[in-house]
């Protein structure tokens, strides 16, 4: 028969492996990526957004922008405002290994930077957009959206995946 303290140590470590089950199983959703192809996750983020802000930029402005070459990755989708007063932009892409995300990261966070540093001094809501710009890295797939609406943007992002 087990004394009263010794039952208790045996609980505990069904308690501690449950949670430690529990964690892993949540750091694996959040952190993977998804199967899902481009199109099908992309067409859910494009439909999220408000095309009446946002426009659809081509290759070339993707470059111009993030110095980034389209071709060299599985799917890039880009949107940006057509004022040259406003940040607003989303960012799609799913790199062809996890080796590029790195350098995908980089580039939104020097865009961000670049932007910040363009809009200081003389427009203060569009350097809080750009200081409140949400990016999320899943597997292969990166997202930026730099928005009044990113967190609802990044919300669909997640829930596309």
């Amino acid at each position: 028969m087990m004394s009263k303290g010794q039952g208790a140590a045996h609980i505990m470590k069904f308690v501690v492996f449950a949670l430690i089950i529990g964690f892993v199983v949540l750091l694996m959703l959040f952190a993977s990526g998804s199967n899902k192809p481009f199109e099908e996750v992309s067409k859910s983020v494009e439909n999220s957004l408000d095309t009446e802000a946002l426009t659809a930029q081509d290759a070339a402005m993707f470059k111009r922008n993030f110095g980034l070459n389209a071709a060299d990755y599985a799917g890039v989708l880009y949107y940006s405002s057509g004022a040259s007063m406003s940040a607003e932009e989303v960012l799609l892409v799913k790199v062809n290994r996890d080796s590029q995300v790195q350098e995908v990261v980089d580039a939104i966070n020097e865009r961000i930077d670049s932007r910040i540093s363009d809009f200081e001094g003389y427009a203060p809501d569009e350097v809080k957009l750009l200081e409140d710009a949400r990016q999320s890295v899943r597997g292969t797939y990166i997202f930026y959206a730099c928005s009044p609406d990113a967190d609802k943007y990044l919300s669909v992002f997640s829930g596309s995946l």
